[in-house]
């Protein structure tokens, strides 16, 4: 017996969704949907209202009766199950789905969208406490001299009135607007501006103006995905070039200038040579990928003295749980060999800090690699690498995790690859980990379920944050010294994640500080300075010309750790870097500006981020600024029960003896097979 969502109709100001039966035993007497929410584990039954005939049934609902009354929850996602009794036996049938949804605003701060989740089981997922400011669309492009936009033209099925795009020029103070009369599929609008009429060297953004049951609105245009697949630049027959900007926030920007001559394409000669050159090399890659697949698969023998082999997110750094350990054994056990993988770019540090190295991807490379005792990596190593069996590969991992990991993403949206890849993939790589590092219990949990490992898993806590737990107050001030950062002021650090709809290309994505250096600066430049700490996968350097008295940016600093020790405070959005932070016992501020459309469309949490976290959450950027005031009068957070709840849930095992208990195992296992 099966249950399908196939379908959904509005009925007014009700929900009416369609299922087809399949072998389900009539006669229809008794039939119900007890829909089931995830999180709460609440029910509500609802019966067919409608037998449309022996294989269809549709049932009626009023989204909003699925927000829980006095529930602090936001985000409401609601399994479905059919509800039979058949004679004196009663029996539950989970709902399947092949039909999703697209967003449907019920109010102007909650929608619902039908999906269904990794196993295609249907989900009504409900959104509230949207903010008003906002007003999401489906698609925007820049074809046929126009810029063209989609979005939807109803609120819970009621027509809104008086749709107008407009442009705001926020250095002009300056308005532009366009009527929308156009209607594209039910339900939606088409708007269009014509190119011609955009103001001349402008950078504007986009609103969009209504009336609502009689109120008359202004609400910031957002898209909530990537622009990918989208047109997003366009040359104008007055060879005007227009281009269109996905912002920190969502929102959408349109800047007009003159498009380029053909002398400054001539000038720009060189950089199409450079794209011509990384084209080549590119394909040099592909060739070189395939003479390293042949030379792993040649026989190789381990070498007789112990060898130890170290990387750090694929060779990108010297750093992070893998260095703590390295800098242990070396000091313990110099008689080892150690050896770092790298990519070119470390090979200075290497040299000017008596590290050995191996460039990846060279035939020296396969071939270390290959008789190598031990590989110690906190991220993982390419699927084309081969392990032989007489290798003991440790696993550190690089945090715990917030955001799903693995098996637990149900929608991969990753440029280069798919669901189905990135999980198989996943699984692969993980059960080649011999070992795998976890600094507590939540995590254990996570890494077998994510990662399908079952091998050995070390509970030992992240040998990189021995240094929160070692070091002194005169080895702070030494940090501050060698990293040139005042001794007499505060230091706030802000250390966000990138996001999965912002990628620019594969490997790369985009970032824009969401809010003001200046107003930042004006409230709190006399007493403190900002530190700012990107993703290692940011392609994008941040441009703080003007302000290197009062920021600072240390995204290539070798060591975070370093960033936490010297900071009076820290600022983040989904990191999991606030695990490690909370070592420290100071202060945390949470500022997830994107928080509904980062948790809807990209990969979700684990934990709940409005009940869980060891800090409070600034929505906005004035509650921001309010905020760091505050936290910066609380330097110590052992007073503060939820904060010290926290703690002893994720930071409690680690005794700053991590990297010793890690050196141990391995000398262990040598030992062992000696």
């Amino acid at each position: 017996m099966r249950a399908i969502l196939s379908g959904l109709h509005h009925k007014k100001t009700l929900q009416e969704l369609e299922l087809e039966l399949i072998d389900v035993p009539e006669p229809f007497d008794d039939l119900m949907v007890t829909f089931l929410e995830k999180q709460t584990q609440a029910t509500l039954t609802v019966p067919i209202s409608r037998i449309v005939s022996s294989r269809v049934v549709r049932l009626r609902i009023d989204a909003n009766d699925l927000q829980i009354p006095d529930s602090e929850q936001s985000e409401f996602s609601w399994e479905l199950y059919l509800n039979l009794q058949q004679n004196a036996t009663r029996g539950l049938i989970q709902v399947e789905s092949e039909y999703l949804s697209n967003r449907h605003q019920l109010t102007l701060t909650s929608f619902y969208q039908l999906n269904s989740d990794a196993n295609g089981m249907a989900l009504f997922n409900l959104h509230t406490q949207q903010p008003e400011s906002e007003f999401a669309i489906n698609a925007i492009n820049l074809q046929d001299n126009q810029l063209q936009i989609t979005g939807p033209n109803r609120l819970n099925n009621q027509k809104i009135e008086n749709q107008r795009l407009v442009l705001k020029n926020q250095a002009a103070d300056s308005t532009a607007e366009w009527p929308i009369s156009k209607m594209g599929l039910h339900g939606l609008f088409s708007a269009t501006i014509p190119l011609e009429e955009l103001a001349a060297n402008t950078a504007q953004e986009l609103y969009i103006r209504s009336t609502v049951n009689g109120q008359d609105l202004e609400q910031r245009i957002v898209l909530g995905k990537s622009l990918a697949g989208q047109v997003t630049q366009a040359i104008t027959p007055a060879h005007r070039l227009v281009i269109l900007e996905k912002r920190y926030n969502n929102g959408i920007r349109v800047r007009e200038m003159p498009a380029p001559t053909v002398a400054e394409r001539l000038g720009h000669l060189p950089s199409k040579v450079g794209g011509a050159t990384k084209l080549l090399s590119v394909l040099m890659d592909k060739v070189n990928l395939v003479y390293m697949r042949r030379l792993f698969k040649r026989g190789h023998r381990a070498y007789e003295q112990p060898t130890l082999i170290f990387e750090s997110f694929g060779g990108r750094q010297v750093s992070d749980s893998p260095y703590a350990i390295y800098q242990l054994f070396t000091q313990l056990y110099p008689g080892f060999r150690f050896i770092w993988s790298i990519d070119r770019s470390q090979k200075r540090f290497c040299k000017e800090n008596g590290i050995p190295f191996i460039i990846r991807r060279t035939a020296k490379w396969v071939r270390t690699l290959e008789k190598a005792s031990f590989w110690i990596s906190n991220a993982r190593f390419p699927a084309w690498v081969k392990k032989p069996s007489y290798v003991t590969y440790i696993q550190t991992w690089h945090g715990t995790p917030l955001k799903k990991l693995g098996l637990d993403i149900e929608n991969v949206s990753m440029p280069g690859t798919t669901t189905t890849k990135y999980h198989a993939n996943f699984v692969r790589e993980a059960n080649r980990w011999d070992a795998l590092v976890s600094p507590n219990d939540y995590s254990t949990q996570i890494f077998r379920s994510a990662f399908g490992f079952n091998n050995q898993i070390l509970k030992v806590g992240y040998p990189r944050n021995d240094e929160l737990i070692n070091s002194s107050a005169d080895d702070i001030v030494a940090l501050k010294e060698q990293m040139g950062i005042p001794l007499d002021k505060k230091v706030v650090l802000y250390a966000p994640t990138y996001r999965d709809n912002q990628f620019a290309e594969k490997g790369k994505y985009t970032f824009e500080l969401p809010f003001s250096l200046d107003d930042f600066k004006q409230q709190y430049g006399d007493d403190a300075v900002l530190v700012l700490r990107m993703h290692y996968l940011i392609s994008n350097a941040l441009d703080i010309s003007g302000y290197e008295d009062f920021v600072y940016d240390m995204s290539n600093h070798p060591s975070i750790s370093d960033l936490y020790l010297i900071s009076d405070m820290l600022i983040t959005d989904y990191s999991s870097v606030f695990f490690d932070y909370a070592y420290l016992k100071r202060p945390i501020l949470f500022y997830p500006y994107d928080y509904h459309v980062y948790k809807d469309e990209l990969r979700g949490f684990y934990l709940d981020y409005e009940k869980d976290l060891p800090g409070e959450i600034a929505h906005n950027e004035t509650e921001l600024l309010t905020m760091i005031g505050e936290k910066l009068q609380t330097p110590d957070m052992s007073a503060n029960q939820k904060f010290m709840d926290f703690y002893h849930r994720f930071c409690a095992i680690d005794d700053g003896l991590s990297s010793l208990k890690v050196v141990n195992y391995v000398v262990q296992q040598i030992e062992k097979n000696g």
